[in-house]
Parts: structure tokens; C-alpha cells; sequence
């Protein structure tokens, strides 16, 4: 049970909590689907080589309108371009691109139409001339498939499934009301080859739907173990200091009522005191009672914390003591026994700190210890321990590993919970790797556990000592 954190007055005069806030889930857009690389370089080459194939569609495309359908000069060149200018343009807008591409085609083949309608087909020696391809030109047909592809890429696939309907419905519309019979028909030919564009554009999009969706989920459930992690680190940690506050509790409810006897003939208005005092205390300690058992039956067992509340129902003690930094000798030797080799060092003029905080060094250590067991086996590990004025400084530094670390079965959050620890007290908590391959955390916390104030305590001093960082130069 941690005291609150002061707030701090903002600069319009309102008081603003302090403290870390409690992480929240942010949902992850969905990306649209991008045919094309990502990285400028390769998109741009991208974009240089369609503009050069729509150049070179135009120019065939105008070339045979001119020779093949007996357009004119402007006739063929729109209808070309016309063509060219869809293709680009689909690879930012596929849906105007595809209007003006089956626009096109429209006024394309009812203008060739008209031309060569006064002109009957030739025969030779193996039968009639078959015509030029209509309502579709070859290049007219590659356009549109691309366009389709693009527009199937973007679009939700119902709305590429209406354009390839629409583009169906006109083909046969023009081939088939309209008619022409010296003409070659492509109407089937060009509804096919769109179609397969469709289905192909569809399905990558899809695709790639599902692997941003799979990731989208996969980025939530980790922010949602994280979360959890956090919510359990923290209920954790409030059952070890609601065990001490009751401790404490204890103490006073049993001081109020022995307090009495040790006065001569005490006054009734002192005997009335200390008996509200002592009520008071054992409401309050009823009430953590309560609470502690709520958070006992949230999470029951810690097998791999040895000093963890025990399960109800296991014939433990439920109120065995906390662990302090009293007991680190011990905590020394049991991760000797493990395989480590640790060194410790203990500098400074001890002084009396609180309850909490002696409790969350112990279990800073702990947890940095076993770390080093897991993750650097066979190395050597020194913790420092330096008692400051201000509060206790923890340095854990563990050298290489001389050993293979075996997969951990362990969820790796128990750096989350060192630094929720160091942080509920006000003080603050950096891990990194040092510059030799060892690892090394070093914590601060302050005396009383409560946060320091950030202005200096006079001329060119800091009520917050600088944590000095280990390189790893150093041989433990």
C-alpha cells in the first residue's frame, strides 16, 4: 500500500497528478493495401515503368485506330492516350481510371463502327476477311484487365466485382445492340481476361488482409499480456505492502492496549483515546484482512517466489514475515548453491528506511538474481548496495555468460515489475546491456518511499543522487 504521490501545480494554477499512468490499448489502423513497394526508390521505378508501358499502349493503340479502324489523325491519337492516360492514372485512382478506360472503349468502337460500316468486308482465296477485333482492341483489352487488377487491389472486393458486371454489361450492350458484322468479336475474349484480373486482384488483396488483421491481433494480444502482466505485478506488490501495513496495524492496536497499564492511575479521557485508537486500528486491520484475502484468492500461488503469500488451504502461515534486506545473506547463498558465483558489497552508514522499501530492495535483488540464473549462467555477478542520505542506490551487474542460457519458460516481465516497484516508491529503475555482453540494473530508492522533490535542496546539490552506470569494464 503505497502513499500517494504529491501533485504537482500546473502552470494555470491546477494541481496535476503525478504518476505513471496506466497503460492503454490503442487499437491498430488497418493499413490499406499497397500494390507496390513501400520504400520510394523501388516505387517510383515502379510508377516510371507502367508510364512507359501506357506510352507505348497509347502509341500502338493510336497507331492501329488510325490503320486497323480508319480513324483519323486526332480520333486515334485521343483514343490511344485515352487508353495510356487510364493506366497511370489507375495506380492512384483505379475508379476514374477504369471509367475513362471503358469510356473510351465505348466511343472508340461506336466511331469505328460508323467508319467502316460503308465498307463491306474483302474476300479472298480461304474465305471472307475477318475484320478488326471490336468492341475490344487488343490494347484496349490489356488496359482494362490492368485497371480491374488495380481497382480489385484497392477497392472492397463487392466493388470490383460491380465494375467487372459493368464492364460485362457494356461489352455485350455494344457487341451485341449495336452490332457489327465486319468486325472480329472480342466481347468474350476481353470479358474473360477481366474477370481473371478481378479474381487475381481479389484475392491478393485479400491476402493481404488477413496478414494485417493477423497482425493487428497479434499486436493486441501483446498489449493485452502486457496489461495483464502489469495488473498482476501490481496486485503482486500491493499483498506484500498490505502485509506490512497490517503488521504495523497490529503493533498499534496492541500498543493502545497496553498503554494503560504503564501510566499510574490514568485518566478516563486517555482510557476512552486509547480504546478508540485500538477500535480504530482493528477496523482498519479487519479491513485489510479483507482485502488481503481478496488479492490471496486473485492469485493464489507463486511457485517461483519463495517468500510469495501462501494458497489458502496449504497449512502455511499466512502471516509469515516479509523479507528484508536482513535476510540478503540468505538470498546470497541460495543463488551461490544455483551455480552463481555473487559478490556483494554493502557501502554507506546505514540508516532506518521504511518498510516498503526494504521490502522492494530485497525483491529487486531477487528478481535481478534470478535473471543472472536464467539468462547468464555461469557468470559473475556483484551487487551493490549503498546506503546515501537520500535513500538506498542498488547496483546488480552480472558479467558474459560462460554457459548456454536454456529457453525460460518465464513470460521475461520481471524488469516490469522491478520498475514498478522502484517507481511506486518514487524512486526509478534503468536496465541495459553493458558494453562486455553482461547485463546490469541499477535502481534508486528513496528513504521513506516517498517521491523526492525535483528542485535542488541548495546551491548546486540534488536531493536525487546521479545513478552511475556500470560499463561492464568492471571485474566483480
Amino acid at each position: 500500500m503505497n502513499a500517494p504521490t504529491p501533485n504537482r501545480p500546473s502552470a494555470d494554477g491546477e494541481e496535476q497528478p503525478q504518476g505513471p499512468p496506466a497503460p492503454t490499448l490503442q487499437p491498430t489502423p488497418t493499413p490499406t493495401p499497397i500494390p507496390f513497394p513501400r520504400r520510394r526508390p523501388l516505387r517510383y521505378l515502379t510508377y516510371t515503368l507502367v508510364a512507359l508501358a501506357a506510352l507505348a499502349l497509347a502509341l500502338t493503340g493510336a497507331d492501329e485506330m488510325m490503320r486497323e479502324y480508319r480513324l483519323g489523325v486526332i480520333a486515334g491519337v485521343f483514343a490511344g492516350f485515352a487508353q495510356g492516360t487510364a493506366l497511370v492514372l489507375a495506380l492512384r485512382r483505379p475508379v476514374p481510371a477504369w471509367t475513362l478506360s471503358l469510356t473510351a472503349m465505348v466511343l472508340t468502337a461506336l466511331a469505328a463502327r460508323t467508319a467502316l460500316a460503308p465498307t463491306a468486308a474483302p474476300s479472298l482465296p480461304h474465305g471472307p476477311y475477318p475484320g478488326p477485333n471490336w468492341p475490344w482492341n487488343t490494347q484496349e483489352i490489356v488496359v482494362q484487365a490492368a485497371v480491374l487488377l488495380l481497382l480489385a487491389l484497392h477497392v472492397p472486393a463487392r466493388r470490383a466485382l460491380a465494375a467487372l458486371a459493368a464492364t460485362a454489361l457494356t461489352t455485350f450492350v455494344v457487341q451485341g445492340v449495336v452490332g457489327a458484322q465486319q468486325f472480329t468479336s472480342t466481347g468474350v475474349v476481353a470479358v474473360a481476361i477481366c474477370a481473371v484480373a478481378v479474381l487475381v486482384g481479389t484475392a491478393l488483396r485479400g491476402r493481404s488482409e488477413a496478414r494485417t488483421q493477423l497482425v493487428e491481433q497479434v499486436t493486441i494480444t501483446e498489449e493485452e499480456r502486457h496489461h495483464r502482466t502489469l495488473l498482476e505485478e501490481r496486485s503482486r506488490i500491493a499483498r506484500e505492502l498490505h502485509d506490512v501495513v497490517a503488521h504495523h496495524m497490529s503493533v498499534i492496536s496492541i500498543q493502545a492496549q497496553v498503554a494503560p497499564h504503564l501510566v499510574e492511575n490514568p485518566s478516563q479521557e486517555l482510557r476512552e483515546n486509547l480504546d478508540g485508537i485500538r477500535q480504530n486500528a482493528l477496523q482498519a486491520l479487519a479491513e485489510l484482512r479483507r482485502v488481503l484475502g481478496v488479492l490471496r484468492e486473485e492469485n493464489p500461488d507463486y511457485p517461483d517466489d519463495p517468500y510469495a503469500l501462501p494458497a489458502p488451504g496449504t497449512g502455511a502461515a499466512p502471516d509469515a514475515p516479509q523479507p528484508t534486506l536482513d535476510r540478503l545473506d540468505a538470498l546470497i547463498e541460495n543463488t551461490r548453491a544455483a551455480g552463481l558465483d555473487v559478490h556483494t558489497d554493502v557501502t554507506g552508514e546505514v540508516r532506518p528506511l521504511a518498510p516498503g522499501v526494504e521490502l522492494s530492495a530485497y525483491r529487486i535483488i531477487q528478481e535481478a538474481l534470478s535473471n543472472a540464473l536464467r539468462h547468464a549462467p555461469g557468470s559473475t555477478v556483484a551487487v551493490e548496495v549503498t546506503h546515501v542520505t537520500e535513500g538506498l542506490q542498488l547496483t546488480i551487474t552480472n558479467s558474459r555468460p560462460r554457459q548456454t542460457p536454456q529457453p525460460s519458460p518465464g513470460a521475461g516481465h520481471g524488469l516490469l515489475g522491478m520498475r514498478e516497484r522502484a517507481s511506486m516508491l518514487g524512486g526509478h529503475l534503468t536496465a541495459a546491456s553493458t558494453l562486455h555482453g553482461g547485463f546490469a540494473v541499477v535502481a534508486f530508492l528513496p528513504r521513506d518511499g516517498v517521491a523526492l522533490p525535483d528542485e535542488p535542496v541548495g546551491p548546486g546539490t540534488s536531493p536525487v543522487p546521479e545513478l552511475i552506470f556500470p560499463t561492464g569494464d568492471e571485474n566483480p
